[in-house]
């Protein structure tokens, strides 16, 4: 089979040991090409600027400009590269600043060659990818944002009736989310009934209707 055209990559990190082991792994691949590399932020910027890479592949911590800095400039200036961090930082304040300043992947340095081989050629193809643990991590942090906005926009419910209502509003049936929340389908009727009084519904389709409006039913990461 033919090899397709390479993808270019720039690898930016502090670490001049690290930035050699990552050219090595990536240039061994027959469909990946190192076009460049760059040791702290400003430098990356300057990088990019000349070599227009398909991927960078970029640390969070770096001098100068840091890594979370780099990667909102680079989508800003250059929307049609893919930014992917690999780096030691699995805290959730640096996820989720990565993932606001437009990353389109996440790994951790412990990911082995073949894992940031494929991430870098799905981030090329336009996909957005993570190690199992962040996603895991990612799909926390939205779904507690989302309780935490229902709370705000409908206080008349408990903290299970928002639950179950995102759930009614992406579509799951009493049955499916009953299997999902571990409850009876009995209760999860239960609920979805003391919703519908709470928020002056009188039936299923109007009880969507209300939280789509209000910008619910919208799936997390990993679920279709």
């Amino acid at each position: 089979m033919t090899a397709g055209p390479a993808v270019t990559v720039v690898i930016a990190d502090d670490h001049p040991l690290f930035r050699f082991g990552l050219k090595a792994a990536l240039d061994g691949h027959e469909n990946i090409t190192v076009v460049g590399e760059a040791a702290d932020g400003e430098q990356l910027l300057s990088v990019v600027e000349h070599t227009r890479p398909d991927v960078v592949l970029t640390d969070l911590a770096m001098p100068n400009l840091n890594g979370t800095e780099a990667v909102g400039e680079l989508t800003s200036r250059h929307p049609g590269i893919g930014v992917m961090v690999l780096t030691m930082h699995d805290d959730d304040q640096a996820l989720i600043g990565a993932l606001r300043a437009g990353a389109r992947g996440y790994l951790l340095k412990g990911a082995d060659r073949t894992e940031i081989v494929r991430a870098v050629l799905a981030v090329a193809s336009g996909s957005a990818v993570y190690g199992e643990a962040t996603a895991q991590r990612i799909n926390a942090f939205f779904t507690q944002a989302r309780r935490d906005y229902v709370a705000q926009i409908f206080p008349e419910l408990t903290s299970r009736e928002s639950e179950l209502l995102e759930l009614v509003a992406q579509g799951h049936t009493n049955d499916e989310i009953a299997r999902r929340l571990f409850l009876s389908e009995k209760t999860v009727r239960n609920h979805v009934a003391a919703i519908m009084n709470k928020l002056g519904t009188n039936n299923r389709a109007a009880t969507v209707a209300k939280a789509r409006d209000a910008g619910l039913g919208q799936p997390s990461i990993g679920e279709h």
